[in-house]
């Protein structure tokens, strides 16, 4: 039988466990909020979401051996109930090839990443900026 001290201390090492989890997890994206130009200083990659459902993205690696590149086409949010929010990207002008379309992660409506290994860290993370 477990002593009430050692059941307390049992229940408050999940509490905090729970908290450390949930505070981790982003909070809802408010889709409205999310249109705007997203920038990366140091690589110069840039990503402009239009309130029209569609985007342009200008010197963007999709990974680490490739070149940049430009793409464009339509972008739809996607609320995922199981895993991470995300905003697929269908490239419409051929830029990445025979690629059709991209993922690209949300940390709320100010920052946006990819990620291509999805066992790995964000490959390419870009902050809003106000657009010039």
């Amino acid at each position: 039988m477990m002593s009430k001290r050692a059941g307390g201390r049992l229940l408050g090492a999940v509490l905090v466990a729970f908290v450390a989890v949930v505070s981790g997890c982003a909070g809802p994206v408010d889709v409205g909020k999310l249109p705007g130009v997203y920038r990366d200083d140091e690589t110069g990659g840039e990503v402009r979401l239009d309130s029209d459902g569609t985007f342009s993205a200008t010197d963007v690696a999709m990974g680490e051996t490739s070149d940049p590149a430009d793409f464009s086409g339509r972008w739809k949010f996607h609320d995922s109930q199981t895993s991470s929010d995300f905003i697929y990207l269908t490239v419409e002008d051929g830029g990445l090839g025979r690629t059709g379309g991209v993922q690209l992660y949300t940390k709320g409506e100010e920052t946006v990443y990819f990620q291509f290994d999805p066992d790995g860290p964000p490959t390419l993370e870009l902050d809003k900026v106000d657009a010039p």
